[in-house]
């Protein structure tokens, strides 16, 4: 990583536990996740869900380190909740994730019953929230969650921004990336 305070800026001081809890505290929990994604040389992503004012969950991604499609932050963060609950029914719980919600974490939230959803930078590739699909809204389901886009964007968009700068750069290193010189050292030709 080329300059590390640069992404460690961008995330904030972690929040004290002695301001009062908005979107913007969870929030930045959210991008603290995020940050620890990025220095693992995942697509920095974080996630948090909050119940009565306490984070009971949180996950950043891992889906290169695990090579699981699935290991998205959102997915971390609504397991870490059902288990602190001890159910899958996440009755009156918020999510609060730095980038919008995919179709499988956008049914994820709608199976788990997740009340708000706060996210803060939009996915014009894969947003499920209501950029490309309204998944947690679609009344077509069996349940809906609130939205409330937009909370830190600029932060949370940065924090990608920098990350995908510096793989074009070369300065960090995609996890679980391969380059054609690994593809043509592996490859045995039959």
């Amino acid at each position: 990583m080329s300059d590390p305070d640069h992404i460690r800026r961008i995330a904030g001081e972690p929040p004290s536990l002695l301001q009062p809890a908005n979107d913007s505290t969870f929030m930045r929990v959210a991008l603290h996740q995020a940050l620890a994604a990025y220095e693992q040389g995942e697509v920095p992503v974080g996630a948090v869900v909050v119940k009565d004012g306490h984070v009971i969950g949180r996950g950043h991604n891992l889906r290169e380190t695990l090579q699981d499609p699935t290991a998205h932050a959102e997915m971390f963060a609504l397991t870490a909740a059902a288990e602190s609950v001890q159910s899958w029914r996440l009755d009156g719980c918020d999510l609060y994730v730095t980038l919008e919600p995919c179709p499988m974490c956008a049914g994820a939230i709608v199976n788990s019953r997740i009340r708000r959803v706060v996210f803060g930078a939009s996915d014009p590739k894969a947003g499920a929230c209501g950029t490309l699909f309204n998944v947690v809204q679609d009344s077509r389901l069996n349940h809906r969650a609130e939205l409330a886009p937009g909370v830190m964007a600029d932060e949370c968009g940065e924090i990608l921004k920098s990350f995908f700068r510096e793989c074009r750069e070369g300065t960090i290193k995609r996890r679980g990336r391969r380059t054609q010189d690994d593809e043509t050292s592996t490859h045995q030709e039959p």
